[in-house]
C-alpha cells in the first residue's frame, strides 16, 4: 500500500537526517497570530524557529532497525545466535509503522492484487491429513497436557530410567559435581540424583582458590558444611572414596568419612597435605569394613598409620604408599606380619626422587603375607636384605600373579634376585622388568611360570649407558611363552639380527594365531624377514611399534595400531 507524498517526503527527511525547516506552520498558530510573551523575552541567536524544529525533530528521531541475532557473552568467547524474528519483537517500545493510519483509511478500491490473494490464502481451510503417520501423532497429542509438550519427556520420564541414565555419566565423569548440579533441575531430578546407587563411588577434588591466595574462613566453613551434608544424606552406601588435591581439613574430610559411610571400602588420598594421627584413629573405631588404602604422593603422619596396621592391619588387603625418609617403617610393620591377608602392595617414588633405594627383606615379606597377588616397586631400587639366621624357609609367593620391578634409570636387579621373589610362583601372569639391563634371557627361561601373559622387558634410560653391547637368547624367552604371550616389549634391547629372526619365528609358529595382541620392537633391529612372518600369522595384533628400528626400510619406522594398518604394513615389506 502506497503512502501520501507527504508522508514519503517526511520519513525521507527523517532517514537522511535532513536539519532543513520545514515550510509547514509548526506553532499551531496562523502566520499573522499572536506570538508568545515569554518567548519575546529570551534571548535567541539565530532563528527563532530553529531551537523549536530541533526540539521537534529530536523527539521523532527513530530507533534502529531491530537486528536478527543476539549475543551472548561466555567465558571466554562470544555466542551470536541468529533467529529470523527479534527477541525485542511485540515490545512496548517498538515504534509503529508509518503510514499505518493511512493504510486503514484507504479504499478498498485501492488495495493491492497481492494483498487480495493474501487474504485469500489466509481464509483458506487448511487441508485435513488422512495420513497414518498424521493419525498416529493425532493420538499421541492426546495424552500430552497442552502446554507441556516440549517438557513431556522430563516430566513422565520413570525415575528407574532417569537413574540408568545418571549411572552413565557417574562412570565416565564421576558422581561429583554431576550429580548436585542436576539435583537442582526439578523434584524428578533431585529424586533420581539422591539414589543411593550412584554414589557408590565418589570422587572430590580440590576447591578452586585464586593463585597466591588462601582460603577464606567463610568459604572453608562452607566447604566442610558441604561435604557434612554429603555424607550424612548421600553417603549412606559409599564404598570407594577418593579425595584428590587438598592441603586442609583432610583429617576432618576422613573423619566424617569414617562416621557416616559404615559401608566403606576402600580409601584414596592423591596429593593431599595434613593427614593426622586422629584420623587413622577415627577409621580404626567406625570403619570395620575398610581393605584398601591408597596414600600415593600424599603427607600423612607415620606414627598414626603403624598404630592402624597394628590394631587393624588385619582388615587390609591392599596398601599403596609413596616411599620417602620415614616410611621404610611401614614396610618394616608389614613384613613383621601386620597385614597377614595383604594382595596387593605397590611402593613407588616420584621420578625426580632422590631417595629410590628401598631397603627390603624379600624372606621375610614372603613369610608376613603369603597371600600376595600383586607386587610393584615402581622407579625404586629394592636393596635386598638377608633374613636372621636360624628363620624358617618360606615357600615363595605362591599366588603371585603380578610382579613389577620398573625404573627409569638403573636398577640392581639380577637373574639370582628375581629367582628369589619367583621361585615359588606359577601363577604369574605379568612381568615388568623395565630398566632391569642386568636380567639375562637365560634367568628369564629358567623361571617356573609356565603361562605368563605379558612381559615388560624395554630399556628406557635417560642415557646411553649399558646400551652399547649386543644380547643374545631372546629366542629361549619366546620359545618358553610363544602360547600364552599376550603382550611383548623389548624396547631398545640390542639383540643380533639372527637371534631376532629366530625369536620372531617362534612367535610366529604359536599354537593360537589369536594370542599376541601387542609387539614393542621399538630401537630394535628388527629386520623385514624376521617381521613378516609375525606379522602374515598373527591374526589378533592391533598394536606393533616399529619407531627408530633402523634395518627397516624408510617410511615404515612408526606406530601401527589396528589391523588394517598392520595388513597396509605387510603389503610394504613384500
Amino acid at each position: 500500500m502506497m503512502d501520501s507524498p507527504e508522508a514519503e517526503a517526511s520519513a525521507h527527511s527523517e532517514t537522511r537526517g535532513d536539519t532543513t525547516p520545514s515550510t509547514s506552520n509548526t506553532s499551531g498558530q496562523g502566520e499573522d497570530g499572536p506570538k508568545p510573551k515569554k518567548a519575546a523575552l529570551k534571548r535567541t541567536t539565530g532563528n527563532p524557529t530553529d531551537a523549536k524544529t530541533k526540539k521537534r525533530k529530536k523527539a521523532r528521531v527513530s530507533r534502529p532497525a531491530q537486528l536478527g541475532y543476539t549475543v551472548h557473552q561466555g567465558e571466554d568467547m562470544l555466542l551470536v545466535i541468529s533467529s529470523s524474528t527479534s527477541q525485542y519483537d511485540g515490545s512496548a517500545w517498538t515504534p509503529p509503522k508509518k503510514g499505518s493510519k493511512k493504510k486503514k483509511k484507504l479504499t478498498k478500491g485501492k488495495v493491492k492484487a497481492s494483498q487480495i490473494k493474501k487474504k485469500k490464502t489466509v481464509r483458506a481451510k487448511p487441508k485435513v491429513d488422512n495420513s497414518p503417520v498424521a493419525k498416529e501423532k493425532e493420538d499421541a497429542d492426546l495424552f500430552v497436557p497442552k502446554g507441556a509438550a516440549d517438557n513431556r519427556w522430563g516430566q513422565s520420564l520413570p525415575e528407574e530410567v532417569l537413574v540408568n541414565i545418571f549411572q552413565m555419566v557417574v562412570i565416565q565423569d564421576g558422581a561429583v559435581p554431576f550429580l548436585c548440579r542436576v539435583a537442582r533441575v526439578c523434584h524428578l531430578w533431585n529424586a533420581a540424583a539422591s539414589s543411593p546407587v550412584l554414589w557408590r563411588k565418589v570422587t572430590v577434588g580440590h576447591c578452586w582458590i585464586a593463585p597466591g591466595k588462601s582460603q577464606l574462613p567463610k568459604t572453608e566453613k562452607k566447604v566442610k558444611d558441604t561435604f557434612s551434608w554429603l555424607a550424612q544424606n548421600r553417603f549412606s552406601r559409599l564404598r570407594d572414596f577418593s579425595l584428590c588435591h587438598w592441603t586442609k581439613n583432610v583429617t576432618y574430610a576422613v573423619e566424617v568419612v569414617s562416621q557416616y559411610c559404615p559401608h566403606l571400602c576402600s580409601l584414596k588420598l592423591s596429593y593431599c597435605t595434613g593427614l593426622t594421627a586422629t584420623a587413622f584413629h577415627s577409621l580404626g573405631l567406625h570403619s570395620r569394613s575398610l581393605q584398601s588404602m591408597n596414600l600415593q604422593y600424599s603427607e600423612f603422619q607415620v606414627e598414626g598409620l603403624l598404630e592402624y596396621l597394628e590394631n587393624h592391619g588385619s582388615q587390609i588387603k591392599q596398601m599403596l604408599y609413596t616411599h620417602g625418609l620415614k616410611s621404610d617403617r611401614l614396610l618394616n610393620a608389614i613384613t613383621r606380619g601386620n597385614c597377614p591377608d595383604l594382595e596387593l602392595l605397590e611402593v613407588n617414588t616420584k621420578l625426580d626422587s632422590k631417595h629410590c633405594e628401598l631397603p627390603i627383606c624379600i624372606q621375610a615379606l614372603q613369610m608376613a603375607c603369603p597371600k600376595l597377588k600383586t607386587f610393584r616397586m615402581l622407579n625404586v631400587r629394592p636393596l635386598h636384605k638377608m633374613m636372621r639366621s636360624g628363620a624358617d624357609s618360606t615357600s615363595g609367593f605362591p599366588l603371585l600373579e603380578e610382579l613389577c620391578i620398573a625404573t627409569a634409570s638403573f636398577s640392581y636387579m639380577t637373574d639370582k634376585d628375581l629367582w628369589d621373589i619367583l621361585f615359588g610362583s606359577t601363577r604369574l601372569r605379568v612381568l615388568d622388568l623395565r630398566g632391569c639391563s642386568r636380567i639375562t634371557p637365560s634367568g628369564l627361561a629358567a623361571l617356573p611360570c609356565p603361562e605368563l601373559e605379558c612381559l615388560f622387558w624395554g630399556q628406557y634410560f635417560n642415557s646411553n649407558v649399558g646400551l652399547s653391547s649386543t644380547k643374545k637368547g631372546l629366542h629361549m624367552v619366546t620359545q618358553k611363552w610363544s602360547r600364552t604371550l599376550q603382550q611383548i616389549d623389548i624396547a631398545n634391547q640390542l639383540f643380533t639380527e639372527e637371534d631376532l629372526e629366530i625369536a620372531m619365528s617362534h612367535l610366529a609358529h604359536a599354537t593360537e594365531p589369536d594370542t599376541l595382541r601387542s609387539l614393542n620392537l621399538s630401537g630394535t633391529r628388527i629386520t623385514p624377514s624376521a617381521l613378516r612372518p609375525v606379522i602374515s600369522h598373527m591374526t589378533a595384533l592391533n598394536y606393533l611399534n616399529l619407531s627408530s628400528c633402523r634395518y627397516l626400510p624408510r617410511g615404515l619406522k612408526r606406530i601401527y595400531r589396528g589391523q588394517e594398518e598392520i595388513r597396509q604394513l605387510l603389503d610394504g615389506l613384500e
